[in-house]
């Protein structure tokens, strides 16, 4: 099926224009080559994302320069222990005459024009709070001072230290599903990438750092329409739709499917798989991995590259394997790949 004319050089613009903004990402965070590639489909799919790594990684550089680089309002709120979800909302305090006054919070300051919000380290916040933002995830929109407020253009970033685990709370299982992606930032492996981070002063301001980033390379106003023309002009043919469901039944019901673990009993092991939103999720990304790499047509490569950051933390382990979960995850996922045949 081929393209309106209009519609393809539309979409080959604004595929120049993703490049740039990788290129712009890449130049600051350096050794993180498929996290910027993750960060980009989730920004075109339009999806929340959360970050997950030891300290020190980049995260927090990665998300002020992602930003800075697709423009509109930004916000960012730190996760506390004693942070409460009316801190995201409104701020109280007394002004110099001495009276009470309330001012807008980090959600509500920027009203509509709110393009980014950073949840920086999410799993010290409350469940109180991951409820609200919850709400705004999924909703794009919360309700204060008697009125919906809406947020057209919002994405939602996080981060998640996964070192620590004194005063931090786990993430319920219906926020990690609202999480587009969950994606791990590894320290790089590249001993030349790992001398200029030591050595190089470039990299030790991150201020400054940040501020060679260039504003707005994306217009945030109009992600949405490109992420729904994105969604609309890239297709996958019958035998890859069969494909994603074939993995989808081996990740549900990996017994039945014939998969098997070394000392996994595999009629437990899955207490949930891959929910329909997520496997929705998956064919997004997979689109958008697709028109990425100048395609109209998803290929099962697109699917296998991006699967585990969409679907591994929505495969719910029961408890005794819970604390394996990382692993078992992946050896899972593999597991599907290598049984389910590839058309």
């Amino acid at each position: 099926m081929r393209l309106e004319r209009d519609t393809r050089t539309t979409l080959d613009n604004w595929r120049q224009l993703a490049t740039a903004f990788q290129a712009e990402l890449a130049r600051v965070v350096i050794g993180q080559e498929r996290v910027i590639k993750l960060v980009t489909i989730a920004v075109f799919a339009r999806g929340h994302v959360l970050l997950e790594g030891d300290v020190g990684v980049g995260k927090t550089t990665l998300l002020r320069a992602v930003a800075r680089a697709i423009g509109g309002a930004y916000e960012r709120v730190e996760g506390t222990i004693d942070l409460m979800p009316s801190d995201l909302v409104y701020h109280t305090y007394l002004a110099e005459d001495g009276r009470p006054r309330v001012d807008a919070g980090p959600v509500l300051r920027s009203g509509e024009a709110l393009s980014v919000f950073f949840f920086n380290e999410i799993n010290r916040a409350r469940p109180q709070v991951h409820s609200l933002l919850l709400r705004l995830m999924a909703e794009a929109s919360i309700t204060a001072f008697n009125r919906e407020h809406y947020f057209p253009y919002l994405q939602v970033f996080a981060d998640r230290n996964r070192v620590e685990k004194e005063e931090t709370f786990e993430l319920p299982a219906a926020a990690r599903d609202r999480f587009f992606m969950e994606i791990g930032v590894q320290t790089p492996d590249d001993p030349e990438v790992r001398r200029r981070l030591a050595f190089d002063p470039r990299f030790h301001d991150v201020d400054a750092l940040i501020s060679t980033i260039k504003e707005g390379v994306l217009d945030h106003r109009e992600l949405g329409s490109v992420a729904k023309a994105i969604q609309e002009n890239i297709h996958a043919s019958k035998a890859l739709e069969d494909y994603v469901l074939a993995l989808w039944q081996g990740l549900h019901r990996p017994a039945a499917t014939g998969i098997s673990l070394p000392d996994i009993d595999m009629d437990r092991l899955v207490q949930g798989g891959a929910s329909p939103r997520g496997m929705s999720f998956l064919v997004r990304a997979a689109r958008v991995h697709a028109w990425l790499a100048g395609r109209d047509m998803v290929i099962p490569e697109d699917i296998r590259d991006i699967f585990i950051e969409i679907v591994g933390h929505r495969i719910f382990l029961d408890p005794i394997y819970e604390l394996r979960r990382q692993n078992l995850a992946h050896e899972l996922c593999d597991a599907v790949f290598a049984k389910v045949p590839v058309p």
